[in-house]
């Protein structure tokens, strides 16, 4: 008998089914995908350029970053409303999705 994944069955509980494992494993690695959308609700990948929508200060650094300002090669963070941005002088800038729109 093969242990190949291409042999394997599992029982899938949501569908009542049973499905191959390498489609158990797809379908598992499919549902911890977090999807983050800016404001207008477009979908946010890393790497990509971002444009604040409004004036936000920044807490720790002394300095607000004016609405326009362009944020580029942003990287997700696994939460839905959060992203990891690099800018002047500021390290560590993260911020809410809700207040930049794609580029």
């Amino acid at each position: 008998m093969s242990t190949n994944d291409e042999d394997s069955f599992v029982y899938d509980e949501a569908t009542g089914e049973w499905i191959s494992a390498a489609d158990a494993a797809a379908k598992a690695s499919a549902e911890n995908v977090v999807e983050v959308r800016d404001s207008v609700g477009n979908l946010l990948a890393d790497g990509d350029q971002v444009t604040l929508i409004k004036d936000l200060t920044v807490k720790g650094a002394g300095q607000t970053l004016k609405r326009g300002t362009l944020i580029k090669s942003i990287r997700l963070t696994g939460d839905a409303q959060e992203i990891d941005c690099k800018h002047d002088g500021i390290k560590g800038l993260v911020l809410r999705a809700e207040f930049v729109r794609k580029r």
